[in-house]
């Protein structure tokens, strides 16, 4: 006997509301801050690695050149982030935090905070769930990088 196709029985679904709830709870948050939800991972790359080129925030953040390149403009023009060219390679850009960028760090700590105190869970078991969200994209990535498309 088939089981019945309900919407909420389906992982997709209940990703794609969990997602939308986290945003709706991180959206004064970051207007405190005066960030967009993608400036504001544009700053956690940073904040991590220090510097990088556009390429590499690119790949981190799955983010093509002609999305990602306004949105460094933006960013830049805020005052928080420095774009450069290489000297050697003019295709390069390197990406760099300012001091202004990177004293937001602390006051950004208010959103990984909020999620965890709304969460109502431990810190371990939000990290294995992230742990396991990973690994279902890695899957579901190379699933679908294997599918053959149409032309």
């Amino acid at each position: 006997m088939e089981q019945p196709f309900y919407l909420k029985d389906h992982l997709c679904f209940s990703i794609y509301a969990c997602s939308r709830s986290i945003s709706r709870m991180y959206q004064p948050l970051l207007n405190q801050l005066g960030l967009t939800y993608p400036q504001y991972l544009v700053l956690l790359v940073l904040w991590e690695k220090g510097e990088c080129s556009v390429k590499q925030l690119g790949q981190m953040l799955d983010l093509d050149s002609g999305t990602l390149t306004p949105l460094l403009k933006r960013v830049e023009s805020k005052g928080l982030i420095l774009r450069n060219r290489s000297r050697e390679d003019e295709r390069k850009v390197t990406v760099r935090l300012t001091d202004q960028g990177s004293a937001l760090q602390e006051k950004a700590q208010c959103i990984p905070d909020a999620l965890l105190r709304s969460s109502g869970m431990l810190p371990e078991e939000l990290q294995k769930l992230n742990q396991s969200m990973k690994l279902l994209n890695q899957h579901v990535s190379q699933y679908h990088k294997s599918i053959p498309q149409k032309e």
